[in-house]
């Protein structure tokens, strides 16, 4: 259960997010992220309270990482089909969201490999588990 209140807790912090150059990133992040994604060349930061995220497209697909200062993974973002999400998903957007849809889907791998995903439906982000249960709801 601790694990799925970290992983909440740092989808939390995205909220909060502001852009920053990579000259404003510590060494250690940047030296982490290079030595995991060595060819990738078009990176975003943003800084979202103590963390950093990098985001960038890998094989033309929308990826984030957030670290720590230190350079240590916190979670990996990846945006996925919405047919990958888990079964009861669709479901439940469709029961609870009357007349919407889900917009964009991501699959989100903590540091304790806990995965989680996210179905974003007009302004709002939905976190659910890897079961398909709805975990929280958060603004976009």
């Amino acid at each position: 259960m601790s694990l799925i209140m970290l992983a909440l807790g740092v989808s939390t912090s995205v909220a909060c997010a502001q852009k920053i150059k990579s000259t404003e990133v510590p060494l250690s992040v940047t030296t982490a992220f290079k030595k995991q994604y060595a060819n990738v060349t078009d990176v975003k930061w943003e800084k979202e309270a103590d963390n950093f995220e990098a985001s960038f497209d890998l094989t033309k697909i929308d990826h984030s990482v957030l670290y720590n200062a230190q350079g240590k993974v916190l979670e990996v973002e990846e945006e996925i089909e919405l047919k990958q999400l888990p079964a009861g998903v669709a479901d439940y957007v469709k029961s609870k969201y009357k007349n919407e849809s889900i917009e964009e889907a991501a699959k989100i791998t903590d540091s304790n490999g806990v995965v989680t995903y996210e179905a974003e439906v007009k302004d709002k982000d939905l976190l659910f588990d890897s079961n398909g249960k709805f975990l929280k709801e958060s603004k976009d």
